[in-house]
């Protein structure tokens, strides 16, 4: 069995973006789409997979969730301690 980073896709409510992608992404898409359907047995658009790819591909950005936390830091003294 193949070890996709993505699982089945939680039902959310969307916001509505519209981007173009290259042709060679929307068949990496397809391609995905259709072996993630032979892995959970739900057949679910490429369109669908974008959200939690990129969710993903954020999550495990360790530059990005650094930058994120020391954002949500208030300016001051540094870490509160004494």
């Amino acid at each position: 069995m193949t070890m996709l980073k993505l699982g089945a896709l939680v039902d959310d409510r969307p916001v509505r973006l519209t981007i173009e992608l290259p042709a060679a992404i929307h068949r990496d898409l397809a391609a995905y789409a259709d072996v993630l359907a032979r892995e959970t047995g739900t057949k679910t658009e490429p369109t669908k997979l974008i959200a939690p790819m990129l969710a993903r591909f954020m999550a495990s950005d360790r530059a990005f969730a650094k930058a994120r936390r020391a954002k949500a830091q208030p300016s001051g003294d540094g870490d509160g301690s004494t």
